[in-house]
């Protein structure tokens, strides 16, 4: 078996956990939303960026916090309240969600900006040389109608 053989077997094996994670009864850990995400790096401008899939949550309940190489994105998905519902299928998830992001290289959270708009969250915080001072900061969300 080659290394690439290897390589690609790794990758399949990878992307098959990745999958089951993703449906809830196989995690059995799993309560609630877990949002996707999305974490690239361009050099023009050289900044780190975090895209999540945040549909149905109302951009007033999400909390950003970055420090440390870590961005901390919080926030909840409620399902709506309607009398006279009964539901013969449930395959939605809501309900508080939290998600950690390791951040590659050292970024200046508090130039970081943040938008939300038609359900997905980017934020873009730029690279910088020399890490920040310890502790966090909160990023404010600009919400784009």
């Amino acid at each position: 078996m080659t290394r690439r053989d290897v390589d690609k077997l790794q990758e399949e094996i990878e992307e098959l956990f990745a999958d089951l994670w993703q449906v809830p009864r196989f995690s059995g850990i799993r309560h609630g939303f877990r949002p996707n995400i999305d974490c690239f790096h361009t050099d023009d401008p050289h900044a780190l960026t975090v895209v999540a899939e945040l549909p149905g949550v109302d951009p007033e309940s999400l909390r950003l916090v970055a420090g440390e190489r870590l961005l901390v994105i919080a926030g909840e998905r409620k399902r709506p309240q309607l009398p006279g519902r009964t539901y013969q299928q449930v395959e939605i998830e809501y309900g508080p969600f939290e998600r950690q992001v390791r951040l590659a290289e050292d970024v200046d959270p508090e130039r970081a900006e943040a938008r939300f708009e038609h359900g997905m969250l980017t934020v873009v915080m730029p690279v910088v040389e020399k890490s920040p001072p310890p502790g966090t900061y909160r990023i404010t969300v600009e919400r784009i109608a």
